[in-house]
């Protein structure tokens, strides 16, 4: 009765704003990497992917183990593996003789916390006895946008102030994060998603139809936030010809701003609106945000596209988590487990595609931008067919 389920709060709160370093950090350093190393479009492509996939083999192996070594232990390493990644960014491109090797070894350690902090918060916050878990869920995943916010514009302040060449002085300071979680996860609270051995397993799931809608939801919600959240630094930078600090202010520190809002704004109103609906009409917004930063030549509306679009993608990860929540209650560690890898697949894939298409059209990213432009029309399609679903299930 006594238990501080805010300090769990806090902890998940400081862990999705882990999460937003290990992200979005790089991604501001792709020019930086792309002088300095003469690492090329392609090969810039291969981190978020790499760091995606890295969180797609975490989710799975998620399903295996959580249950066993606990959500305690699991949440803690999520912390610790994320501090070492980052430090490591500082030290092992300079060192090792290719620097491309030495930046993909550090994302994948930090995306092993990243992977883990994905999967396990989600459940820790929805086991706590909070009422509105919709609501819940959204302020939740809003301080991934604020930790991305606080990412683009501490380290645009630093470089600054510091110069650019500073960034591995950065990436070290963003560590101290993780590291002092470690303590609040070690001691607040932590309750079961569903009693031992009651959730469902993956083959109950597997059989479970519409699961796979949800599971294209949560594709199609991860490749639709990912492009834009990875690749709007360097598209603002070489596409739009601003400078990088307005382009990181404005692109995807706008963007993280305006998915953050979103997904305040939704605690707001979540009981007034449908979720199924809202997700249809982001789906829309989105798609008519990669419209206007691919195809028009005046930098004020590509930048405006980017931020817009950041709050067309907001409500997509925790509302595809929502409806998945409510629809199979005892999905458990499992089912979470398997959306995040769902949604880690559309993050790979996105930002892979933009890169390639972009590399093939002569590093033109405007292009690249268009050519993930069908992910936010089948996240539409999904929720309409999930909402027809919920309908006639109501109704019988």
């Amino acid at each position: 009765m006594n238990k501080n389920y805010k300090k769990t709060l806090l902890a998940c709160y400081l862990g999705f704003i882990t999460q937003a370093i290990s992200a979005n950090f790089a991604p501001l350093l792709f020019i930086t990497f792309y002088k300095t190393y003469n690492i090329s479009f392609g090969e810039l492509a291969l981190i978020p992917t790499c760091f995606y996939i890295t969180q797609i083999v975490i989710d799975f192996a998620c399903t295996k183990f959580v249950d066993k070594i606990g959500y305690r232990i699991s949440i803690i390493i999520s912390e610790i593996t994320s501090a070492i990644g980052l430090i490591g960014l500082a030290i092992l491109p300079s060192i090792l003789p290719n620097p491309f090797i030495g930046i993909i070894i550090c994302v994948i350690i930090y995306a092993i916390g990243s992977g883990l902090i994905e999967v396990l918060c989600s459940p820790i916050v929805e086991a706590c006895p909070f009422e509105n878990k919709d609501g819940m869920m959204s302020l939740l995943h809003s301080f991934y946008c604020w930790g991305a916010v606080g990412v683009i514009l501490g380290s645009t302040l630093f470089f600054t102030i510091f110069g650019l060449e500073h960034w591995r002085i950065l990436a070290c300071i963003w560590a101290l994060i993780p590291l002092l979680n470690v303590y609040n996860f070690a001691t607040c609270p932590i309750e079961p998603i569903v009693e031992d051995g009651k959730g469902m397993t993956i083959k109950e799931l597997f059989k479970t139809n519409i699961f796979w809608i949800l599971i294209v939801l949560m594709v199609c919600a991860g490749s639709s936030e990912a492009v834009i959240a990875q690749w709007s630094s360097a598209f603002t930078e070489s596409s739009l010809n601003v400078s990088k600090t307005i382009g990181d202010l404005v692109g995807p520190c706008g963007f993280a701003f305006f998915m953050g809002l979103s997904r305040v704004l939704y605690v707001k109103f979540n009981k007034k609106i449908d979720l199924t609906i809202f997700m249809t009409f982001s789906g829309l917004l989105c798609f008519c945000c990669y419209l206007l930063a691919g195809l028009t030549n005046i930098p004020i509306l590509g930048l405006i596209g980017c931020m817009l679009c950041g709050f067309s993608v907001g409500i997509m990860w925790p509302g595809s988590i929502s409806i998945s929540s409510s629809i199979l209650p005892k999905g458990g560690t499992t089912m979470f487990a398997l959306l995040a890898l769902a949604g880690d697949m559309g993050g790979s894939m996105g930002p892979m595609i933009v890169g390639n298409v972009s590399q093939i059209m002569g590093d033109n990213l405007q292009i690249g931008i268009l050519s993930g432009i069908g992910f936010p029309i089948i996240l539409g399609i999904s929720a309409l067919v999930i909402r027809r679903w919920k309908l006639k299930n109501i109704q019988t």
